[in-house]
């Protein structure tokens, strides 16, 4: 245990060097132009995750399109700060790369609401299609810049989905069940709306408390239920798909303006190359998700049409809420609704 906490604090001292060396601004550049630190990536995932995969394969395609010339180093795991701390910091220019859940967003971006409106979407194939339609990425680029951000693009961990110990089958079933959730206004009002006893709580507590029967269910793409062994305590995985995980690649704007117009088209580049990388790879890895789930013995439920329709009215209220806050055309272009 010393040893670990010792290397959690290297880490951070290294990251604070990193900072006040003057990675995040100009004094990141030789006197003949040439990069002499890198430039810091930072998000609040651990190291196995679509998160990071998608990180790394975007350092290195900028590495490779910039013949090395522009480099990028991931700092997982929030050593530089939670996803707010990121976000903020991202906003100050003391971070130049961020890459995160778009939930944390909400109370800095009002049009990311957008993406808490629930059961939109059948499968992830749309979800990708309408997040990378020209005309809704560029509405949604514009809000990120009016809140001091450069959005790149989204890649994805697949949808949210219940764990649970009381089987799912009809909609009755959701009634009182101590769930946990997101501290996420419209996630609370969505639960609510299904009968359930939405409970935010910190994700450290989470395992603990399903072992402990203080919360009877939570929710998360399968890849953080199963990295964070939460199925060995709950015998359904009930696929309510109620929301995409997307993941957001942003850049601070002042950041992304100052560069030369040939680095900004790296960067783009490099972000649709990652992200595309990132979706196989989430597409794989939740196959094996769900493959370690069934060896354990616990069951997945999937839905009944009737069952997904019920929550669809019964979303109504929620769907109203997010429309009071978030642009009209984004909101038509996600949901294809008016």
């Amino acid at each position: 245990m010393r040893k670990k906490n010792y290397i959690s604090a290297a880490a951070l001292l290294a990251a604070g060097t990193v900072l006040a060396a003057g990675v995040l601004t100009g004094c990141a550049s030789g006197e003949e132009g040439e990069q002499r630190y890198a430039y810091p990536l930072g998000t609040a995932s651990p190291e196995d995750t679509v998160t990071q995969i998608y990180a790394e394969k975007f350092v290195e395609e900028v590495d490779r399109l910039s013949e090395g010339r522009i480099k990028i180093m991931v700092y997982p795991n929030s050593v530089l700060g939670g996803d707010r701390e990121l976000l903020e910091s991202c906003y100050d220019g003391d971070i130049p790369f961020v890459i995160q859940n778009t939930a944390p967003q909400v109370s800095f971006i009002d049009d990311t609401a957008v993406f808490d409106a629930p059961c939109i979407f059948n499968d992830i194939e749309s979800v990708r299609e309408t997040v990378d339609q020209p005309e809704f990425l560029e509405k949604m680029q514009e809000s990120y810049r009016e809140a001091g951000f450069e959005l790149l693009g989204y890649a994805d961990q697949g949808f949210r989905v219940m764990s649970t110990n009381k089987a799912v089958t009809e909609f009755a079933d959701f009634k009182g069940q101590k769930i946990r959730t997101m501290e996420d206004a419209y996630q609370l009002a969505f639960w609510q709306q299904l009968g359930a006893n939405p409970t935010p709580m910190n994700f450290s507590e989470v395992y603990i408390g399903l072992q402990q029967h203080t919360i009877d269910a939570q929710e998360n793409p399968y890849e953080v239920i199963v990295s964070n062994r939460l199925y060995e305590q709950q015998d359904y995985i009930v696929e309510t798909n109620h929301v995409p995980h997307l993941i957001s690649l942003v850049v601070s704007k002042d950041f992304f303006k100052d560069l030369p117009e040939e680095d900004q088209q790296i960067l783009i580049e490099a972000e649709e190359v990652a992200k595309g990388y990132a979706r196989e790879q989430s597409d794989e890895r939740i196959d094996d998700r769900i493959q370690t789930i069934r060896d354990s013995g616990t069951e997945i439920i999937t839905l009944d049409d009737s069952v997904r329709e019920e929550m669809i009215r019964a979303s109504e209220p929620v769907y109203e809420e997010i429309q009071e806050v978030v642009d009209s055309e984004i909101y038509r272009l996600y949901t294809g609704n008016e």
